[in-house]
């Protein structure tokens, strides 16, 4: 074992300290202390109860007469119940006294994990695997339970009880009985370490592929349509297959070498107890001992035995245990790219003004994505932002959320750098209507009411009406009660992007972000949407991010990306006049869509007739049986 694994188990151990002492918390501090005074109580009571069994077993042998002989065992007999009753029921007393810190330490733990998961950059999530984190997470606050209750109520009891039973042993008998228990012990302890560390590799391949092979089920059933579209079940299931085959082997490996040392501890048990045995057998002939002693010293072994046979299990789940808890709080280690300066204000939003003052941003520092980019959006107007495919569009709405920093110039709101602000207030002063909305596994109306929690019905539903998605949630049969599915895959591309629409209606954004909302709809869905889009936008200042140039016509001012440079700027009366770069991806755009008339009318009339419009044939398809 490297000297760098104890270290991180310590600092993993010094870790959760906290969250079992927690600040201003004296209630769990009173239920820590009192677990730890029956933990004492319940070891005290243990340790007496091979002495009184002893003493009983003596007492038997007729001395007195027999009223003496069965007047002393009674009572012994009946302390030896009370004794044990008194260890079982302190044991249990101290783990239902105790479970609310640990189920407290847990909640704790895990909640500050996800916290600082939504607090680390779109960098850190766009490069790790949700599923992956999601098994981290998971696997990390069942690590905190396990730790908890092998260390605390098990390890260190039973560290505590092999010396105090050496030390009667030592005080009762002579120093051999003490050595050869502790050696008897320290050998088992020995073995289990090494036998164990060696072992763990094993188990954290098992992890590894385990982690693997559950990142490849969820990705695959988050992306169930595109597995559909490429006829690739098979292909999903053999790479699955592959994760599952690695953890097998891993698994088998794991399981056989755990047979192996349980052997072992067997064992070393097994020797230790005949000798101490032999040692007692000896005594009871040299007239040094009773029979009552050589059952005691029997006694304390196989007392001693249980515990120790459940340490080294408890040693191979805390060591997993806190492997498990490092990977989470590792977790907490990684910085957050993006954080508020110290002491800083919220943004005060008062008309809505953006300005990009030549901003410079690169993903990575050999490619520079923005590269001096200056613009102006006043109070309430509408800027389109256009270009090309890897132009730098949607990284500027980003920069605007602060998502990322810039690497230079600056972003600012009413004259107030992003940066010198916290993130939230940022965020609550922007609404945006993405490309791909993604909606959660619930009801329409938790989306809706989403854009801002604790929404009235009557609010949700206004806002519904605004983006003309009411009437439909209506037909539904469960109405706003209708489950929309994995990432919304039950409603149609329209339906979602109503949905976004009148979540960000009920946010009430000062600023709003319109990143290509329409990019995925047919034409006469996208008119519809852009109508309630042009409700929405009145009297906000707004960004279009935008690829079809049809739908940002109206735009107060049109700035074209080319390469992260402002190539063009303008409105589309004075773009299409400079005969630049805008009237070319104008043209191109136009003449596609002639195109892809053109066709439909060619079909439509192969298949009604000459003289059927587009339009007519395309409604007597809708009506065809």
């Amino acid at each position: 074992m490297s000297a760098k694994q104890p270290t991180n188990h310590l600092r993993t151990v010094r870790s959760i300290l906290p969250y079992l002492w927690p600040e201003g918390e004296r209630g769990l501090k009173i239920r820590v202390v009192l677990a730890v005074l029956c933990l004492i109580a319940a070891k005290a009571a243990n340790v007496l109860v091979p002495i009184i069994y002893a003493r009983a077993v003596d007492a038997l042998a007729p001395k007195d007469g027999v009223g003496a002989m069965l007047a002393i065992p009674v009572a012994l007999v009946i302390g030896y119940g009370l004794l044990r009753v008194m260890a079982s029921a302190l044991a249990e007393l101290r783990n239902a006294v105790f479970a609310k810190v640990q189920a407290r330490a847990a909640r704790r733990v895990a909640l500050s994990v996800f916290r600082h998961m939504h607090a680390l950059s779109m960098r850190f999530h766009m490069d790790r695997a949700t599923g992956g984190l999601s098994r981290v997470i998971e696997r990390g606050t069942r690590g905190i339970a396990v730790v908890l209750n092998f260390m605390l109520f098990n390890i260190l009891p039973t560290i505590v009880e092999i010396f105090l039973v050496a030390a009667i042993l030592w005080w009762m008998f002579a120093l051999s009985f003490a050595l050869t228990v502790l050696l008897t012990i320290g050998g088992y302890i020995t073995f289990t370490l090494l036998f164990t560390n060696w072992r763990l590799a094993f188990r954290r391949v098992m992890n590894d592929t385990d982690q693997e092979a559950n990142t490849k089920a969820v990705d695959s059933l988050l992306n169930y349509e595109t597995v559909k579209y490429f006829n690739n079940e098979r292909h999903e299931a053999r790479r699955y297959d592959e994760s599952l085959t690695r953890y097998e082997a891993a698994y088998v490996r794991s399981e056989t070498t755990l047979n192996m040392l349980n052997a072992g501890q067997a064992t070393i048990m097994a020797a230790g107890l005949t000798v101490v045995m032999l040692l007692a057998g000896r005594g009871i002939a040299g007239g040094t001992m009773t029979v009552g002693d050589f059952v005691m010293v029997n006694a304390y072994l196989i007392q001693l035995y249980l515990p120790l046979n459940i340490l080294g299990f408890a040693y191979r789940e805390i060591k997993q245990g806190l492997t498990d808890m490092e990977e989470m709080f590792l977790l907490l280690d990684v910085p957050a790219e993006i954080a508020d300066a110290p002491h800083a204000p919220d943004l005060v939003v008062t008309a809505g003004a953006v300005r990009f003052d030549d901003v410079r941003f690169a993903y990575r520092p050999d490619r520079e994505i923005l590269k001096g980019v200056s613009f102006e959006v006043p109070p309430g107007r509408m800027l389109a932002i256009v270009g090309p495919t890897g132009a730098g569009k949607s990284t500027i709405s980003r920069l605007l959320f602060r998502f990322y920093d810039v690497t230079g110039g600056a972003v600012l709101i009413d004259g107030q750098d992003v940066r010198s602000v916290t993130q939230d207030s940022v965020r609550r002063a922007i609404g945006v209507v993405p490309q791909d909305t993604v909606l959660f596994n619930d009801t329409i109306r938790y989306n809706i009411a989403y854009g801002r929690p604790g929404a009235t019905d009557e609010e949700v539903e206004e806002a519904a009406r605004l983006a003309q998605v009411h009437d439909f949630v209506l037909k539904l049969p469960d109405g706003y009660k209708t489950r929309v599915g994995e990432r919304g895959l039950k409603l149609s591309g329209g339906e979602k992007q109503r949905v976004a629409i009148a979540r960000t209606i009920l946010k009430d954004p000062r600023i709003l972000i319109l990143d290509e909302a329409t990019s995925a709809l047919d034409t006469r869905t996208e008119q519809e949407i852009q109508a309630a889009l042009r409700d929405v936008s009145r009297g906000r200042t707004t960004l279009v991010i935008a690829h079809r140039l049809s739908t940002v016509v109206e735009a107060d001012e049109i700035i074209v990306l080319e390469e992260g440079r402002i190539a063009e700027r303008g409105t589309h009366g004075a773009l299409i006049a400079a005969d630049g770069l805008y009237a070319e991806m104008w043209r191109r755009q136009s003449e596609a869509v002639a195109a892809a008339e053109a066709a439909a009318l060619a079909q439509a009339q192969a298949e009604f007739g000459s003289g059927v419009s587009a339009r007519a044939a395309g409604e007597a398809r809708m009506t065809k049986p």
